[in-house]
């Protein structure tokens, strides 16, 4: 089944080539079945590719998804038309009344910021603590997953003097827990941050279980026992040369940024990257979907308390 996107969003067009079943809302309203309601809330400076990203992972599955793009502040994006924001984007106090099957918040480039230093803090937190309320299952990446567990639990990350960049290898903790399910017992993962918290910190929580983590990356996936609340460290939805065009980036602008681990062959940014983690990722966001949403959301959104 596919997911119900705005005929022309862009991102329609990337996943049509790709072969990626998408559907416009006028077929959409024909489906006789209860769609997932699913929000995004894109916390990203570049709107369209992170769209893309999350999108192509949301499609792997036999559910129908409707998904709401929706924006944090009314401020224009340095790196995304404000046009695409108008004609795609919910502003926050308009889906504030409404109910959603799942929610994921992207990290956003904050690496360096105090939390209550972040100009949206207040209005982040509000979303955090209305997502409690009015979602199944919301799954937090990179950086909000650091504010979520901050916020939620006053757990704060410290700052590494290197960033940690690259691709790592990663081992299941949990092996019966739904969210890795099929999961080989060792997986690769992207990570692209300065933030850390240390794996003491969340097994200090009764509330929390850490899923999955890695020697060098650290907790990579942890959850709620409840399943409401979901932390990736990661960034599971990274195109193949995502992180080698942060590396040349970082590069023009003059920074000291090391040549991301385990990811270009021979350490040599002149080649093409290895690809080691999308399977682990479309796997991971189908569990999410499947198990943490689908499988415990109620048939009535208004249900959800």
């Amino acid at each position: 089944m596919p997911i119900c996107i705005p005929g022309d969003l862009p991102a329609q067009d990337v996943l049509s080539d790709e072969n990626i079943f998408v559907m416009d809302a006028e077929r959409a309203l024909a489906q006789e079945i209860r769609p997932l309601e699913v929000g995004i809330l894109n916390l990203m400076p570049n709107k369209i590719e992170t769209e893309v990203q999350l999108l192509r992972l949301l499609s792997n599955t036999p559910l129908q998804i409707n998904v709401d793009l929706i924006r944090i502040d009314s401020k224009a994006p340095k790196n995304t038309p404000e046009a695409h924001m108008r004609n795609f984007y919910h502003q926050f106090d308009e889906v504030a009344g409404k109910k959603y099957d799942g929610l994921i918040v992207t990290g956003a480039p904050l690496a360096k910021l105090a939390y209550e230093d972040v100009k949206y803090w207040d209005r982040m937190t509000e979303i955090m603590d209305w997502a409690r309320r009015h979602v199944t299952s919301t799954l937090f990446l990179c950086w909000a997953a650091h504010a979520a567990l901050y916020h939620f639990y006053g757990i704060n990350r410290r700052l590494r003097q290197q960033k940690l960049f690259g691709v790592f290898n990663h081992q299941v903790e949990r092996e019966h827990d739904p969210l890795m399910r099929g999961f080989d017992p060792v997986f690769f993962a992207p990570h692209s941050r300065y933030g850390e918290i240390p794996l003491a910190d969340y097994r200090s929580v009764e509330e929390l279980e850490v899923l999955a983590s890695s020697a060098e990356a650290g907790a990579y996936a942890a959850a709620s026992k409840d399943k409401r609340v979901v932390f990736v460290t990661g960034h599971p939805e990274y195109d193949p040369d995502t992180l080698a065009q942060e590396y040349f980036r970082d590069q023009k602008a003059g920074l000291n940024t090391a040549v991301p681990a385990n990811y270009f062959p021979a350490n040599d940014p002149s080649q093409c990257p290895l690809v080691t983690w999308r399977s682990h990722g479309s796997l991971l966001f189908t569990n999410w979907l499947n198990y943490y949403v689908y499988q415990a959301t109620p048939y009535n959104l208004s249900d959800i308390a």
